[in-house]
């Protein structure tokens, strides 16, 4: 009961300290708001480029042609046969008068052209499209579908897709350095306000440990101060990002530019984007001021 009435009275103390120091608090608070403003801005660029590029990868089919004089059985035995391999996600079949169909539709050039073949005359040839599992091998698996008896040919943008993975994957790497880097340069910026707070505070701490104050029993406000500190930092960020990306998405109709770039639904990414705010702020907040006593206090 003792420990929890002296965690109450020390928890009590913090908040009177945040604001019985308003103008050394209001400097943490906005170092806090700065930075978590920027991670904030950093985190949502980051989930629409990992969005952008998980869709585009879903996107890569590798298309299988098969002979054009082939049965129905032995197109189904094709299917199995691929469905065999070790990194197929899924198949879907095409058959070659669905193929001219849709051809049809799309354009009027070949409406007029594949109008004068019927079913039986049909040029084209049946297809499977096929997703693979990891994007990485999908040139090994493309080669062992293209060894399969009874296949013809095998697209699937050989060269432009291993450089677009390429890509996507230093762009992933990026994102994610700039967003850790942000995060220290928080730690640290924070870190070093929260310092000048408690220095300025230097005589309240000597008194605290003439009357016999431990150690632990002078850090404990501060450490709550630092908690504090971040949490109130971390609001202005945590509604300006959530009501300004929600606002975005709204105005841009969910796309920029084209179609092929689409933005994250804000439900997707806005628990996930405050969860994450408070926590750097309150963890960095608390970090900044525990390391700042123990430290440059000499406690």
């Amino acid at each position: 009961m003792k420990a929890i009435r002296i965690l109450k009275s020390n928890i009590i103390e913090s908040f009177q300290g945040v604001f019985r120091n308003f103008s050394l608090s209001l400097a943490s608070i906005s170092c806090i708001t700065i930075t978590l403003l920027l991670v904030g801005f950093s985190i949502l660029l980051t989930e629409n480029v990992n969005y952008f590029t998980e869709g585009v990868e879903n996107d890569m089919t590798i298309v299988v042609f098969l002979e054009r004089k082939i049965d129905e059985e032995t197109i189904g035995s094709v299917k199995t046969a691929i469905e065999g391999l070790d990194n197929i996600k899924s198949i879907e079949f095409d058959s070659k008068n669905d193929v001219k169909l849709a051809m049809q539709q799309d354009s009027e050039i070949f409406n007029s052209i594949l109008a004068q073949y019927s079913d039986e005359t049909n040029p084209l040839q049946d297809t499977y499209l096929v997703k693979v599992k990891d994007l990485n091998s999908i040139g090994k698996t493309a080669d062992e579908i293209n060894k399969l008896e009874h296949v013809d040919v095998v697209k699937y943008g050989e060269g432009s897709v291993e450089e677009l993975i390429k890509i996507f994957d230093l762009v992933k790497k990026i994102m994610y350095a700039i967003v850790i880097a942000l995060i220290v340069v928080t730690a640290f910026l924070i870190a070093n306000t929260i310092k000048i707070t408690i220095q300025s505070r230097s005589r309240e701490i000597e008194i605290r440990r003439l009357v016999g104050a431990s150690n632990a029993f002078i850090r404990q406000p501060f450490f709550f101060e630092g908690i504090i500190l971040g949490f109130l930092g971390a609001v202005i960020p945590v509604a300006g990002c959530c009501f300004g990306y929600k606002y975005l998405y709204e105005k841009l109709g969910g796309r920029v530019f084209t179609d092929i770039i689409r933005l994250v639904t804000p439900g997707s990414v806005i628990k996930m984007l405050v969860v994450s705010l408070f926590a750097i702020g309150i963890v960095v907040g608390a970090f900044g001021s525990y390391r700042a006593v123990r430290k440059y206090l000499k406690i």
